[in-house]
């Protein structure tokens, strides 16, 4: 089957697990009475105590276990005369320290990693089988290549023919890589908490891989089934149960069945224990970052001492069960009183199941005390930061901070991107926290401007712990733009029209609230002119600058190139800053037209034809020049005919007009006028006899 690979992760060795446990039944003896499909709990395949029995099996007793099930081996591969290489690995979350060799027996690499991991041997023995055949039957007697390569069925293709990630192939890798993941499904300390789903709880399970087949919920009790379903992602149904030994339906998974029929087979019950350990968990209190439990526990086979472990969610603690208990030896007067446990044990704060376990004195089995879910307090400082915004020489921070455990005052340090630039105390008055925490009173409130560079900067406050729990974050950090003792702005935009430019921008500079000047240079020529037009946005980024930083204007310039630089003008500490050059272009088209029609007529001159300035679909004016003589009209008679030529300028571009002209001879001249003051365009020049 394919497995969920979860990334490597050195750090933290993972806390130790639970004792093992002796077998229940002889290596290779069949079961007493026959097993039934109905016995089968989905919900509790495996106890996490045998699951995790690292130490329950020898070297020869699993080099004994191997030789009973193969028998006589018809190759030099089988796993009871086999040898093997395994690699050497170093200590992380999942498991110890592990020697490896290029020659190892079966037996000697399962006990190892069983051990380095703490993964009982018998659930990598019923594995071997339950994946590959490789404990018991033909197969086992003569395994092939491929067989032993994806012997524990771990990061392979389910495909016959497909091979596995070298990385993960073979003997040795299979079954280190298979414990290791095996402790990865529990999320141990100095691991993420990835693997969840399956976690103690209802879990809706597939029984197969089709959707179609439905899912079973399942009331998953360990963390011991969680990683067997991790690892085999289906539960078995009704027909693969009622047929125990055999198929059931097309929708049957057999991997958690044959994996919890096997080991019942050949080692017993995979939830039952005899331990001559006894006990109760009389409480669990809580306090501060910690969890106290009492209670009492012994081996009934000797008066001596043992010990308790407690596991507060995966870490666990070994306490001593040896304090004075009167009435524990009154109920076992041959075993003495100094049977009784009540110890403080470091607790990370909010919900954690705390679980007991009576160690027989032998340290082979362990009795369950009970496991309990609480809550634990945080004694680690708490509040909030009201406020932190760039202000003329920093950034201004307020707010408040509280110890759980302490009504005084307490350290609050501001960092900035997370380097502490100040250390202070919280403790000036604020009556709405002595409202809100009266027990604590009024007297938590800090306040502080703290240097900073300009630019975005991350600025939290660190509350000083007190007593349990430790330093901690009050509130949530925040995000400032610091403008800086250099001016800072944009220049937005410069665009351009037929005879304007249009320059727009802000600036700010960090040593002023007040507005400041900005110098606009068009092809070197500047204006200098203060912020004063509104800018919202700018004033959310910098509160403390309100909103007249932006700059705009508009100047008239000839056709052709221009570059237009804009500079921020410093104030205080800093130098000028430029917001950028852009270049732009200006082209003023000319006007067109025509000079149609010159004649004369009784005591004058009568001139027409039609004149557009492309630039604008507006009437524009048109000079006409009677022996030098001019007069301005308006180029708006409608000409039908200029419309089709010209059908976005429209018809109102015609003109007609009479000048007086004494008899005789005269020239006549027009011209198209620019509507924003460029080139005029001469139509042309007629001579007209008047008489």
């Amino acid at each position: 089957m394919k497995k969920v690979v979860a990334i490597l992760a050195s750090v933290l060795a993972v806390a130790s697990v639970l004792v093992g446990f002796q077998l229940t039944a002889q290596a290779g003896q069949e079961p007493a009475s026959a097993l039934s499909g109905s016995s089968f709990q989905a919900g509790n395949i495996i106890s996490d105590t045998n699951f995790y029995a690292g130490t329950s099996m020898s070297v020869d007793g699993v080099q004994s276990f191997l030789n009973t099930q193969i028998g006589s081996c018809a190759s030099s591969s089988c796993l009871n005369v086999g040898r093997f290489g395994m690699n050497s690995r170093s200590a992380d979350p999942m498991c110890n320290a592990l020697t490896g060799g290029s020659s190892l027996s079966a037996a000697v690499i399962i006990t190892r990693v069983a051990a380095a991991c703490g993964i009982s041997p018998k659930v990598i023995l019923v594995t071997l089988q339950k994946e590959q055949t490789l404990i018991n039957g033909a197969t086992a007697r003569n395994p092939s290549a491929a067989r032993l390569e994806r012997a524990m069925g771990y990061a392979c293709p389910d495909n016959v023919g497909g091979h596995c990630d070298p990385a993960y192939a073979g003997v040795g890798n299979q079954i280190y890589w298979s414990a290791w993941q095996w402790k990865r499904y529990g999320n141990p300390p100095g691991t993420s908490n990835y693997f969840t789903w399956f976690n103690p709880g209802n879990r809706a399970v597939q029984y197969n891989v089709p959707v179609s087949c439905g899912t079973k919920t399942v009331a998953v009790q360990n963390r011991a089934t969680a990683a067997l379903y991790y690892y085999t992602p289906y539960t078995p149904n009704t027909a693969a149960l009622n047929n125990l030994y055999g198929t059931g339906d097309g929708c049957s998974a057999y991997g958690n069945r044959n994996f919890w029929r096997l080991y019942t087979d050949w080692f017993g019950s995979t939830t039952g224990v005899s331990t001559s350990a006894k006990g109760t968990l009389d409480g669990i209190a809580t306090s501060y970052n910690a969890i106290t439990v009492n209670g009492w526990a012994l081996d009934t086979t000797t008066n001596k001492s043992t010990r308790v472990d407690v596991y507060v969610g995966s870490k666990g603690t070994a306490v001593q069960a040896d304090q004075n208990r009167p009435d524990i030896a009154a109920a076992y007067p041959k075993l003495g009183a100094k049977h009784g446990f009540n110890q403080r044990i470091p607790a990370a704060a909010g919900s954690q199941k705390v679980c007991a376990y009576a160690i027989s004195i032998d340290g082979k089995t362990n009795q369950e005390l009970g496991c309990q879910t609480v809550s634990v307090p945080d004694g680690s400082p708490f509040g909030s930061l009201d406020s932190a915004r760039a202000v003329p020489g920093g950034v201004a921070v307020t707010g408040w901070a509280i110890d759980p455990e302490s009504s005084g005052r307490i350290g609050a340090h501001i960092t900035v991107d997370g380097t502490i630039v100040k250390k202070m105390w919280a403790q000036a008055p604020r009556a709405d926290v002595g409202r809100a925490y009266p027990s604590a009173g009024p007297d938590h409130g800090y306040t502080a401007t703290v240097t900073a560079p300009g630019g975005s900067h991350r600025i939290c406050v660190l509350g000083i712990n007190v007593k349990n729990g430790g330093n901690a974050n009050v509130g949530s950090c925040k995000t400032v733009d610091v403008p800086g003792s250099t001016p800072t702005g944009a220049l937005d935009s410069v665009t351009a029209t037929t005879s304007t430019i249009s320059v727009s921008g802000w600036a700010v500079d960090g040593d002023s609230v007040d507005p400041i000047t900005v110098t606009v240079s068009i092809d070197g020529k500047g204006r200098t002119f203060t912020t004063k037009s509104g800018r919202g946005d700018i004033a959310k980024r910098y509160p403390a600058y309100g909103s007249l930083r932006g700059f705009e204007g508009t100047w008239t310039v000839g056709n052709g190139k221009h570059t237009v630089c804009v500079t921020a003008n410093n104030v205080g500490a800093g130098g000028n800053a430029s917001l950028g050059c852009k270049a732009v272009t200006v082209t003023n088209k000319a006007p067109i037209g025509s000079f149609d029609v010159a004649k004369a007529v009784s005591g004058g001159v009568q001139v027409s034809g039609w004149a557009i300035d492309p630039d604008t679909s507006a009437s524009i004016g048109v000079d006409v020049y009677v022996d030098g003589v001019g007069k301005r009209v308006i180029a708006n008679r409608t000409r039908s005919d200029v419309a089709r030529s010209y059908p976005a300028a429209g018809p109102a571009h015609g003109y007609d007009v009479r000048l007086g002209a004494r008899a005789g001879s005269h020239e006549v001249c027009v011209y198209g006028i620019d509507s924003v003051g460029g080139s005029n365009t001469a139509f042309g020049c007629r001579t007209v006899t008047v008489r």
